[in-house]
């Protein structure tokens, strides 16, 4: 659990997963980029995103992260799933800690929570995603990666 507010959920993730260093990242995600709001998210295996991707958006494959808006997000934003496993092979593929991997994966799905959608905003959550990574010190996050 993070600081009151955030909750960060672990499921059937391995120990070595130091949850002390996330749980304070998403408290800060929760102060600096979210203005209090607070959110739930579930690090998890392959198996969960993609049953969850399979239920939610019809899509029948893992994935790295997923965003679920709440209805009333002026209480709660709403819930983000990421797989460890994802997480982990793309750790690797760019040469970071897992757990910079995680905090990169979580902004991410946070800053779907907060309505922005890279597919349709010409480019707004790729500026800011780029800015937050900087300012919050991680490397080069998803839509940075996925650019070209």
């Amino acid at each position: 659990m993070s600081e009151p507010g955030s909750t960060l959920l672990f499921e059937g993730v391995p120990r070595r997963i130091r949850r002390r260093p996330l749980s304070s990242f998403a408290a800060r995600l929760t102060r600096e980029v979210a203005g209090g709001r607070p959110f739930t998210c579930l690090v998890t295996r392959d198996a969960e995103l993609q049953r969850l991707n399979r239920e939610f958006l019809g899509n029948d494959n893992p994935t790295d992260v997923l965003s679920f808006p709440s209805v009333a997000p002026e209480a709660h934003l709403g819930d983000i799933a990421i797989s460890v496993d994802r997480a982990q092979h793309q750790a690797r593929q760019y040469g970071h800690g897992l757990e910079q991997e995680l905090s990169i994966l979580m902004l991410h799905g946070l800053l779907h929570l907060l309505g922005m959608d890279h597919e349709t905003d010409g480019g707004q959550m790729r500026r800011s995603e780029a800015a937050w990574r900087r300012r919050l010190r991680l490397p080069p996050g998803l839509l940075q990666r996925r650019r070209g």
